[in-house]
């Protein structure tokens, strides 16, 4: 066990609760199935990442036993249960540094195409400040990192709006935190971060996002979904004949 943990937050997917904006042009099946192929890659990705240990915080906790089958064995299963997803990262937080890890690192589970270099940034960047945060360019955050328990960080957030950033920073700043800024990203959510996705693998090494490519070859035969996605059809064919 090393003394940074790194957390995914993670919920169980499930039909018709999860990535509901991407339906359409997904199917409520074809948006969970694509959610858990993000997950699976995160988790991929996370598990790389030196000097850190793996923990994954998941929703709901009876779901204990689904992420047990796609983690690898080493992995930290951490069940949470809290009112919105700033009590989650708090509970998680806190419950780690009680745990004796001297730092924590939490991320989402669903931009699995957010550069690895950018998670050992954050684990750098740790060295030196109070806090680290990875903005999304929706107005939230992909990452945070703390050095100590900070419930005062995840109070008074509109979550899920454009003003989670910058209300995350105001708190930290009356905190008296220094904060080091990673380089923006973005999560799957909507139809056009699909269209990016499928972008973005086109250009990326074969072997790259391994379950997200092959959960879109599963949907390949739908092309219009993709052109609803506002990728034209023969872009999207030709990444899914890869």
């Amino acid at each position: 066990m090393t003394d940074i943990a790194l957390v995914v937050m993670a919920k169980h997917p499930e039909p018709g609760n999860t990535k509901t904006r991407l339906c359409p042009p997904l199917s409520e099946e074809q948006a969970a199935d694509l959610y858990e192929a993000l997950l699976k890659d995160t988790i991929l990705s996370a598990s790389t990442v030196d000097r850190t240990s793996l923990v994954v915080g998941l929703t709901p906790a009876e779901s204990i036993g689904y992420f047990r089958e796609i983690c690898p064995g080493t992995t930290l299963l951490l069940p949470v249960s809290g009112s919105d997803v700033g009590e989650c990262m708090d509970l998680v937080t806190t419950s780690l540094f009680l745990s004796g890890y001297r730092s924590v690192v939490v991320m989402n589970s669903d931009g699995p195409s957010l550069p690895a270099k950018y998670l050992g940034m954050a684990v750098e960047e740790l060295e030196q400040s109070d806090m680290v945060l990875g903005p999304c360019e929706d107005g939230g955050y992909y990452l945070i990192g703390l050095h100590e328990p900070k419930p005062a960080l995840f109070k008074g957030i509109d979550w899920s709006t454009n003003r989670v950033t910058s209300q995350t920073l105001a708190n930290a700043k009356f905190e008296g935190m220094s904060v080091a800024l990673l380089p923006a990203w973005y999560d799957v959510d909507t139809p056009m971060d699909l269209h990016r996705l499928i972008n973005e693998l086109t250009s990326l090494p074969p072997a790259a996002l391994p379950h997200v490519r092959q959960v879109l070859s599963h949907i390949k035969e739908d092309m219009g979904g993709f052109k609803m996605a506002g990728l034209p059809a023969s872009r999207a064919r030709s990444f899914l004949a890869q």
